[in-house]
This record gives C-alpha cells, structure tokens and sequence, in this order.
C-alpha cells in the first residue's frame, strides 16, 4: 500500500506535527511504501530523501497568517497522489484542502489528522471555514489526537460518526537508550524547564512573571520571534540571572534539558495548544508537568494531581503556586513523575499510535 502524508512543513522543519508526520512516514511496517508532500518555507523546493522517505517540497514565497505561499502546491498534490492508495492530510494547513478539493479524484482514499483548530485567524477562517467543510465532507475517515478536542471543536461536530481518537506518541525505547550529555548550563538548585516554540500561545511570558515567586532556574528551550521581548521580560521582573535562553537544541542537548528537568511547565494560553507532546516527553523521563486548563487535550495528556498539576491558563501566581508545590515537596514530585511514566507506556507509545493509524489504513485495502 502506498501512503502519502501531506503536512504544510517537513524535517528538518520542526514542530508536533511535523514529528508525527516523520514518525508516521518512517515507521510503517514494510508492506507500506510512504511519501511526503510539503512545502518550504521559503525558496526553491525540490526532491529529497530523508531516513528512506521520499520527500517532495513545492517552493514557497515565504509564510503569511502561519501558512506557505505556496501556488503550486495544488499541482503538487496531484502529481505525488497519482500512485497513492492513502492521501493523509494533516490539519490545520489550509493548503491541503483547497489543494484535495482542486485535484478532483474521488477514487483514493482520504484520511485526515484533526490536530487543531484555527484560533487565532479568525478572520480568515470566515472564509476558510466553508472549503474546510467541503474538504472535511469529502474524507473517508479523521483521525483526533484526543476525545476532548472532538468533544470541544464546533467544526468537528457534524462529522463525529467518521471520527477516531488516535493519540500522539513518543518513542520509548529511543528515550531510554539516549545520551545525556551534560548541559553547559549552570543548573545548580531546582531545575524548571520549558520546550518549545516561542510563539503568541505558549504563554512563557507568564511563566517568567512566575518565576518572580520560584526559587530556581528556568531553563527555555526553543527560538522564535518573542525571544527578545521576553529576554526583556525577565530583565524587567528581575529574573534575567535564573531564567537560561537556550535557543534551538540538537535532540542530544533536548534529552538533557528533560533529564535536568525536576519540574516541566507547559504554560500555554490559547487553544492553539491542542495537545502539547511536549509533555510526553518530559513524562516518559519521569518528570512531572504543570499545564493549564484549556479546552483541549493538553490536560488530558498531563492530568491533574495524577501526573502534576494544572492551573488557569495565563495566571502567574497559579503558576508559580503549582511550580513551588512540586519543588518542596519531593514524594509528591517522585510520585507524579513516576505515574507520568506510566501513562505514556499505558497510552502514548509510538507502537500503539502506529497500529491505530495502520488498522485504519487496513480498512481501505481493498477497496
């Protein structure tokens, strides 16, 4: 069977979905033969071919609302689903259903992975919204990461009958054979820390105005536009010397910044955050997590007096309360970590997420 992903972006872009689409691609059994159609952020695209999967980029002319200006991507789809029996489209990219909705095959199979709404474009969703029902009426089958985001999207509701839970993964034996180099940081005392991009939702601003209250070192790993802003920040609440901007990491460094972790927080604000797998991969290191109360799957992954704590999104002193109670209280802290270890090898491994996609993609076999 051949399957091809469509994602806006692909390695070595990084992001949560753009993992699960390399996860996905990568790790089907070999009776599948994959693909990937994307687009660069900016610049020329081309074929390339990363750890066996062909990969195929259409240029862009750079990002505008979070999306690639990307006129040939429709044209692209159409080439690279020629020999496809499975097109996955994964969402929110507004490009892949103006794209399947142009290429006008009725004959192949789609599935779609529901990762998002669209939150903060909401004036292009007004438009965007009927092509995103035409494309959703089309697809055979959705793939949510998690019952409360089909519980919570108003755009999912109609098509709630087509509509299976798939969970995202880690890869646990990947995390527990990994080097740890030690970081050149000077982590000396309690250990907090932050992964990911530093975007308008992440909500890390608050997450320094916390710190005002903790008594340790924050560690923010990830790049973006906000960095200078909140470097600003953490000068202003005079914190600069206990909160550490790491920039990007390698993988190798990532894995240390987790493992020197005593407390991780996922402080994000907007539902945008859909489910967060960065607390996976702190949880499956046995760290606990301090999230917020979204509505969406970020509080189901990292659940409440279970595996940490989870307080109002954007309050600080919620924050730095949860943040300070795991910190002075180390059975406490040993206990969530240990029972967020469990919950990942009872729900969210890479196996467990490959055969639920996989006994989907079975369905359509034959047909």
């Amino acid at each position: 069977m051949y399957v091809l992903q469509v994602n806006k972006y692909y390695y070595p872009e990084v992001g949560g979905i753009e993992s699960v689409v390399q996860t996905i691609a990568e790790n089907l059994p070999s009776t599948y033969s994959s693909s990937v159609l994307a687009a660069k952020p900016r610049g020329l695209g081309g074929h390339e071919t990363h750890n066996g999967v062909d990969v195929r980029k259409v240029s862009s002319f750079g990002v505008a609302q979070s999306v690639p200006l990307a006129p040939t991507f429709p044209i692209g789809l159409r080439r690279a689903a020629e020999k496809a029996d499975i097109v996955h489209h994964h969402l929110p990219n507004p490009l892949s259903p103006v794209s399947q909705l142009l290429a006008g095959r009725d004959d192949t199979t789609v599935i779609a992975t529901y990762h998002s709404d669209i939150v903060r474009q909401s004036t292009g969703l007004k438009f965007y919204r009927p092509i995103l029902e035409r494309f959703l009426d089309r697809v055979d089958r959705i793939l949510v990461t998690s019952e409360r985001l089909l519980e919570q999207s108003d755009i999912l509701t109609p098509y709630s009958q087509k509509c299976d839970i798939v969970p995202l993964s880690v890869d646990i034996d990947a995390i527990d054979s990994e080097p740890t180099p030690k970081l050149r940081v000077d982590t000396t005392g309690p250990v907090v820390a932050f992964v990911g991009r530093l975007n308008y939702y992440k909500g890390v601003e608050y997450l320094i105005d916390a710190m005002s209250d903790v008594d340790a070192t924050l560690l923010v790993a990830g790049d973006g536009k906000r960095r200078s802003a909140l470097e600003r920040r953490a000068s202003e609440r005079g914190v600069a010397d206990r909160v550490q901007f790491l920039g990007y990491v390698s993988e190798d460094a990532l894995a240390s910044v987790y493992r020197t972790a005593d407390v991780f927080v996922l402080p994000s604000v907007a539902s945008s955050e859909a489910f967060g797998i960065v607390q996976l991969e702190a949880m499956a290191r046995g760290v606990p997590v301090v999230n917020t109360s979204l509505p969406t799957g970020v509080p189901w992954v990292s659940q409440h007096e279970e595996t940490g704590f989870t307080v109002p999104p954007g309050d600080a002193s919620a924050l730095a309360e949860a943040i300070t109670r795991l910190l002075e209280d180390e059975s406490r802290r040993l206990e969530y970590g240990a029972k967020a270890r469990e919950r990942v090898e009872q729900i969210f491994t890479q196996e467990q997420m490959i055969d639920n996609v996989q006994s989907i993609y079975k369905q359509y076999s034959d047909t």
